[in-house]
């Protein structure tokens, strides 16, 4: 007979071979990381291009054009979704033609076998399955019913923590949108290169320096846009 220990290597190993099976099914993050700088604290985010390349590019030049700055999460709903606006309409800041040019642009819908789990990101879009433009869902819970529906193109890295303070704020309800009665605004965004960076003094700085320029920006809009 086998002894005690050896069955319990061979139960290690094949949970070891399992874990390693179920990893190799999750989709690999690229190096490019996002942060949005929302008044309830910093999300940070990445990218799957292996699964949705057209989606990443789209999304990740609206982000390198500023088109998030002074957006908005207009819905929140607890344990599901909190959906950043389109960037045409959420705004507070006017857009320059470059930004509008893209955000009025739509993707095709590619949708995966990737499943619909708290932190994913997930894209807005009408009934037509290639109308997302900018708007997109960073999911509060998991939500299986979207699977293959949506498309999915990253995850959050960090800042579940402010995703819990956005779930914690009153709501209003307005058709099938649950809604925060308070602005959550993206005050600024910034992105980097885990492979290539590794400066957080520099990043510090920087992330300083936007929320400062989110000000400036908001006051030059009071002022002249009223």
């Amino acid at each position: 007979m086998w002894s005690l220990g050896f069955i319990a290597l061979i139960r290690v190993s094949i949970l070891l071979a399992f874990a390693s099976l179920i990893s190799s099914l999750e989709p690999q993050l690229g190096s490019t990381r996002v942060v949005f700088q929302t008044n309830y604290g910093d999300i940070e985010f990445g990218f799957y291009p292996t699964v949705a390349p057209k989606t990443v590019d789209h999304i990740f030049k609206l982000v390198r054009l500023g088109g998030y700055n002074t957006n908005h999460f207009f819905r929140v709903d607890k344990g599901f979704v909190a959906q950043v606006a389109d960037v045409a309409n959420g705004r507070s800041a006017p857009m320059n033609e470059e930004q509008r040019r893209v955000a009025e642009k739509t993707v095709v819908g590619e949708f995966s076998d990737v499943k619909h789990v708290r932190g994913i990101l997930s894209m807005g879009r009408h009934d037509d399955p290639d109308s997302g433009g900018s708007s997109f869902s960073m999911l509060l819970g998991n939500a299986p019913h979207l699977d293959g529906k949506y498309a999915i193109f990253g995850k959050v890295t960090k800042g579940d923590d402010t995703l819990a303070k956005f779930e914690q704020l009153p709501t209003r309800t307005e058709g099938m949108f649950v809604m925060p009665t308070e602005r959550i605004t993206i005050l600024s965004s910034y992105y980097y290169d885990t492979e290539t960076e590794n400066c957080e003094q520099d990043r510090s700085i920087l992330k300083l320096r936007l929320a400062a320029s989110a000000v400036e920006v908001e006051r030059q809009r009071m002022k002249c846009f009223p």
